[in-house]
């Protein structure tokens, strides 16, 4: 295989991901332009004179062509510069660097519990296919499916906060122990454990446990599923008859020659299922009052504060489109007739 076949993949990989990266940019800025919210009204007030109207809109260069404004933006958003937000008064950047691992956090455990749970759910309902444990567990998908996020907040606080004392309550850490911890990460676990500080990391684990094992049973519900389906799929195949029938036991015959081939198609369900805990944990994050990228973008848009609103929107959708690029070439890595 000479150089530039060798280089022509990652170059491929990289351009894809520059046009998908460019097509996110034209959505967000396209949002900026159509809603019904004055950029300028924004920033000086409904009381401010015509005069000062016009030299912000100059200011803001809202007067050039949209193609103008396009590339300055692109432009900007290379550089760092999202703005700043009219909320908080600071650079959006640094408003999202704060808030954006109190999310990451809250996400990643929650597909940890996802996966742990959900995929031998999956297998087992596979295995037992029209049984009372595959029924249950279809339901239990389906309630996954069904049940409102705030809903089920709502009652998780009544009854583990509020009735059982079992963990925190809103929040992302005891208001005692707040700002208490050293950011070296911005994951308030890690944080805590590298600053050797166990009682902040009991009170943040106290507060997160309940909203990432909400985030948790949503991605398990469709982590079982598409578990279940690639399983049934695969113990259909002639190779599961013939080890059957060679006496293997029922345990290796599901984990070693029925799950080894999904795990490849796994790791797309699982990416998928990881940015969607990332960019829909807003009604989560409203009902535990967790200061994270979801209760952030609320109230940027509640406050019309559109510099915010867009920054947000576009750190979700990079992610987005960051994992699904990144399972993608996972998925390559490990199944060679992907590569061909």
């Amino acid at each position: 295989m000479t150089l530039t076949h060798r280089l022509l993949p990652p170059l491929q990989f990289l351009l894809m991901l520059a046009v998908t990266f460019l097509g996110l940019l034209a959505i967000t800025f396209v949002i900026g332009r159509v809603v019904p919210i004055d950029p300028v009204i924004a920033v000086v007030g409904d009381r401010a004179t015509k005069e000062t109207y016009e030299a912000t809109r100059l200011a803001m260069g809202l007067d050039d062509p949209l193609i103008v404004q396009f590339v300055r933006y692109v432009g900007a958003v290379l550089q760092g510069n999202l703005g700043n937000s009219i909320g908080t008064g600071r650079a959006v950047v640094d408003d999202l660097a704060r808030v954006f691992p109190a999310t990451l956090e809250m996400a990643t455990i929650g597909i940890l519990i996802g996966v742990a749970m959900g995929v031998p759910m999956g297998v087992w309902a596979a295995a037992r296919q029209g049984t009372w444990v595959d029924q249950v567990i279809r339901v239990v998908g389906l309630a996954g499916y069904a049940i409102p996020a705030f809903w089920l907040g709502l009652v998780g606080l009544v009854l583990f906060y509020a009735k059982l004392r079992w963990v925190g309550g809103p929040g992302r850490i005891d208001l005692f122990l707040d700002g208490m911890v050293p950011v070296r990460t911005g994951l308030l676990l890690v944080d805590a454990a590298l600053a050797g500080d166990w009682n902040s990391f009991r009170s943040a684990f106290s507060h997160i446990v309940l909203p990432a094992s909400i985030l948790g049973f949503f991605s398990l519900a469709y982590i079982a599923r598409m578990t279940r389906s690639f399983m049934l799929e695969q113990l259909g195949q002639e190779y599961i008859t013939t080890a059957r029938v060679k006496g293997a036991p029922e345990r290796v015959i599901l984990w070693r020659h029925a799950f080894r081939p999904i795990r490849v198609q796994l790791i797309t369900v699982i990416g998928l299922s990881y940015a969607g805990l990332l960019e829909g944990s807003v009604m989560i994050e409203t009902v535990f009052s967790w200061p994270g990228i979801g209760n952030y973008l609320t109230t940027a848009l509640l406050n019309a504060d559109m510099n915010a609103v867009l920054g947000a929107t576009l750190v979700v959708g990079a992610v987005f489109v960051g994992i699904n690029k990144g399972s993608d070439a996972l998925y390559r890595l490990l199944d060679p007739r992907a590569r061909t």
